[in-house]
Formats: C-alpha cells, structure tokens, sequence
C-alpha cells in the first residue's frame, strides 16, 4: 500500500478516535458507561473518563505525530485489542449501547474489531514492506 493510504487511515482514524474520546467526556460519557463490563472491577465512570483520554491522546497522536505515527498506530491497535474483551462482554451481557439493541447488531460490531486493529497497524505502516 502507499504512504498516502497510511496517511489517509492515521487521518481518519485520529479524526475518528479524538472524537471519539471528548463523547466519552461529554455527550456520549452514560453511554458508555453502560457498556463497561459488569465483571470490570472500579468505577465505570473512571473507566469511562480514562478510555476517553487515552482516546484524545492517540487520535491527536496519529493526527499531528507524523514522527511517532508508527508508535501512535500500534499502541492504537494495542488499545483496540485490550478493550476488546468489553465489546465482547457487551454482546454476552446483552447490553444496549449506540444502537446496539439486538444480538445481531452486538456480534455484527465485534466483526469490525479486527478491522479497526489491521486499520491502526497500517496507520503505522505495518506490515514492513520488503
């Protein structure tokens, strides 16, 4: 792939993550609070607000960073692993969120997971080229 279509995922997944990060300050913040796991230990709300920051910092980070992008893009995809297992739990808990109202709609999000990790890996500009 082109440097160009690495550019253009960091773009719009930074555009996609920044936003993403102030509605889990803002608007959006019971929301997604309702899809933090039950079995999460703490405050869904600190989970919450951490998430949404951690979102701001690497949407901006692949946004601005185009040093770091590497570094911003994996640690991106590190991050869409690990919350991962609460997608999942969202769909066994059967826990309604953005329109997630049936089990269709649930299992048919955790397809896109793996998108949106090869999506942050190219980002960075993985894999190497040979």
């Amino acid at each position: 792939m082109s440097k160009f279509s690495e550019y253009f995922t960091a773009g719009v997944l930074g555009g996609f993550m920044s936003f993403a990060g102030v509605s889990h300050l803002t608007h959006q913040r019971e929301e997604f609070q309702a899809q933090v796991p039950d079995w999460f230990p703490g405050s869904k709300d600190a989970v919450v607000v951490a998430s949404g920051v951690a979102e701001i910092v690497l949407g901006a980070g692949l946004l601005l960073s185009r040093r770091r992008r590497a570094d911003f893009g994996v640690t991106l995809a590190a991050f869409y692993t690990a919350i991962f297992p609460g997608n999942i739990a969202q769909y066994a808990e059967r826990h309604n969120g953005f329109g997630l109202d049936t089990d269709t709609k649930r299992f048919v999000r955790l397809l896109f997971q793996p998108v949106l990790i090869a999506g942050a890996l190219h980002a960075a500009g993985l894999p190497a080229k040979k």
